[in-house]
């Protein structure tokens, strides 16, 4: 038999020994976090504007050729051979300038022998023609020693005076178009000119519906003919205007309902319904509804957002 004190140490050791099983299960207590971190959702990126007061202007450009309206034709006014010819194409001539000279075929055949046979007779034969107005020799029909008929056509002169562009202009625009208002005219290379309108002829082309608009110019400015410029027809004009980007205005697929997305706090942009006045290049005129000056409108990453969007805010005017 064994001693007393063997046996307790046994059961000592078995002791010991189960709390160290229990102790490896369940290990050292965990220590529970005060507070669960919150998950923040970004919202999309997006920049904002304001609504600001403009002129704005309704228009429509349209084209106008450059053309003069009247031209005069020189003529021969005899039956003859041309001696001289003084016109060039392109030429500028002013009135009274004498561009040819003719010499009868009488005087071809006969007028030196009438000169041997009376020295003070002094026949020559030979007419001058001369230009009826100042312009630019547009067309010519003959060079020296052609022969000519009494009434053919030597030259064609566009007359200064006549140039003008002409618009063709829809009818439908007709109201906005009164004779002695004013059309700026913009050319190829920049240039704007300011336009009046001086007629409107009394004919509308059967087929395009379109009625000429004469447009007269400042003079002074050397402008080819057939040259194309762009005419402003203005439809509308509002002076002090409430207006935003087109950027900023919303629409659906059919384009019958308008909106923005405004800010209404730092972080939320909810769909707000407009009423759209004049467009521009760039700028919508707001009818309805009445924003504030400090009212922020989103300006870009407003496309495809629903109502009450979050949004993040960068930046932005």
């Amino acid at each position: 038999m064994l001693p007393m004190n063997v046996s307790h140490l046994k059961y000592c050791f078995f002791l010991l020994l189960l709390a160290t099983v229990a102790w490896s299960c369940h290990g050292p207590e965990k220590k529970q976090p005060e507070a669960e971190e919150k998950t923040v959702t970004p919202g999309t990126p997006v920049t904002v504007t304001t609504v600001s007061t403009n002129a704005l202007s309704a228009y429509i450009d349209l084209n106008a050729t450059a053309t003069f309206l009247q031209k005069h034709y020189v003529k021969a006014n005899v039956n003859g051979y041309i001696q001289t010819v003084n016109a060039i194409p392109g030429k500028y001539v002013h009135a009274g300038e004498t561009l040819f000279t003719l010499k009868t075929k009488e005087a071809m055949s006969v007028g030196n022998t009438i000169n041997k046979l009376d020295t003070s007779f002094r026949f020559s034969g030979v007419n001058n023609i001369k230009a009826d107005g100042n312009g630019y020799i547009a067309q010519l029909n003959h060079q020296t020693g052609d022969y000519v008929q009494d009434g053919e056509q030597l030259a064609a002169i566009s007359d200064e005076n006549s140039f003008a562009f002409i618009l063709n202009l829809p009818y439908e625009l007709r109201a906005y178009v009164k004779k002695g208002s004013e059309i700026p005219l913009t050319l190829p290379d920049g240039t704007v000119l300011k336009g009046r309108v001086d007629a409107l002829m009394p004919t509308v082309d059967p087929t395009s519906q379109t009625q000429n608009i004469v447009i007269k110019v400042n003079g002074g400015q050397e402008i080819p003919e057939n040259l194309i410029a762009k005419a402003r027809i203005v439809k509308d004009n509002r002076t002090n205007a409430p207006s935003l980007p087109k950027s900023a205005i919303l629409t659906n697929d059919v384009q019958s309902d308008f909106w923005v997305m405004k800010m209404i706090d730092s972080v939320t942009a909810v769909k707000v319904p407009i009423k759209k006045g004049i467009e521009t290049d760039d700028r919508v005129e707001i009818l309805e509804p009445k924003f504030l000056p400090s009212d922020k409108i989103l300006v870009t990453g407003n496309y495809g957002l629903g109502d009450s969007a979050r949004v993040t805010v960068g930046d932005g005017k």
